[in-house]
Order: structure tokens, then C-alpha cells, then sequence
């Protein structure tokens, strides 16, 4: 089975994707999986639909969520769904920077603090893309995984623990889920 959903490496998507296939036993030795991770949703979708991959996993609260449903409807359908956490995430600053003015963050994560003594947001496709940003001095602080501060102590500094986000998750496929399915309610 192929499967697919945001990238890069590191992040969240990526990051369920593989619990999911752990918990589904697809990660096993023996099982065929392949997964493919895409830069932007709209790919992902044009990939089921062109049947390069059999799903694809997309958090509901992913920006994009919507206007992918909408675009794919009657093509693309919801097939499984779940409840999982991000990896730990964090404000983090700049090591050298002792008022930050700058933030980066993935639109998602934009209510999940304070953000009104930054003068200026700037939105990235991922966390990843967040981390990246910051270690390359384009901004000052972002919201991004705990794990970046332990990879970069030197470099950056917590300004606050944020911790996992709780969201619901959609795998989508191009066939539906019969009425009698106890995922739907007819």
C-alpha cells in the first residue's frame, strides 16, 4: 500500500504517518508500504486521485484541510480517522536575540500562545520550514518542535514549552466507506 502525506522528514505528518503504520502493524518486515511525502497538500490529493498513491493522511487542522476537501469531493474520501499528538513543541528564541520581534510559525500553531508582543509573523509551510528559518537567522523566534532546542542548545533558547497538539487526523482514499461502516453515521 502507498501511502502519503506532508513532509519533510521531522515533520508532524510524516511523524503520525509512521505511528500509524506502526500501530496498524505496517511497518513489519514483510509488510509492503511505501511512503511519500509531499512539499503541499494539493499534490498529495492529485496523486490519490491519479491513483500514484492508495492514501493520504492529512491532520484536520492543517490549514490546506479544507479547500482540499472541497476540491477532491466525490473523488477523495474519508476512510479512517483518529485522534493523535504532534511531538512536543516550543517557542524558541535566538540565542543572541534578547528581545525577539520576528516569529515564524506554520498557521496552525498561531493560537497556541501570546504572539502579540511580536510586530511581525511570518507563516511557513511546516515546523520543519520554522526550524530551519531560525537556525538560519531569517527570524528571530518560532514555534516549533521541543526537539530543534536539544539539536540546537547553543544556538537557541525556550522561551516557552508549548507541548503536544491533540488533533484529529484524516486518511483519505478514493473509494468510500460503506453505510454499514461503524465510521459512518448514515
Amino acid at each position: 500500500m502507498r501511502f502519503a502525506t506532508l513532509g519533510p522528514e521531522g515533520s508532524n505528518h510524516a511523524l503520525v504517518l509512521g505511528r500509524y503504520l506502526d500501530k496498524h502493524g505496517m511497518l513489519a518486515r514483510d509488510a509492503d508500504v511505501e511512503v511519500s511525502l509531499f512539499e503541499a497538500f494539493p499534490e498529495a490529493f492529485d496523486a490519490l486521485l491519479d491513483g500514484r498513491v492508495d492514501r493520504v493522511l492529512q491532520c484536520s487542522a492543517h490549514f490546506s484541510h479544507a479547500d482540499c476537501v472541497g476540491r477532491t469531493m466525490h473523488r477523495a474520501f474519508p476512510v479512517d480517522t483518529f485522534i493523535a499528538g504532534s511531538q512536543p513543541l516550543a517557542l524558541l528564541a535566538r540565542a543572541e536575540v534578547a528581545a525577539p520581534v520576528s516569529i515564524g510559525l506554520q498557521p496552525a500553531t498561531r493560537h497556541y500562545t501570546d504572539l502579540s508582543t511580536f510586530t511581525e509573523q511570518r507563516d511557513y509551510a511546516t515546523i520543519v520550514d520554522v526550524a530551519d528559518a531560525l537556525l538560519a537567522g531569517e527570524i528571530d523566534a518560532g514555534i516549533c518542535s521541543r526537539e530543534t532546542l536539544e539539536r540546537h542548545s547553543q544556538a537557541l533558547r525556550l522561551v516557552e514549552e508549548l507541548g503536544p497538539a491533540l488533533d484529529v487526523w484524516v486518511l483519505y482514499g478514493t473509494r468510500p466507506l460503506p453505510d454499514n461502516h461503524p465510521l459512518v453515521i448514515a
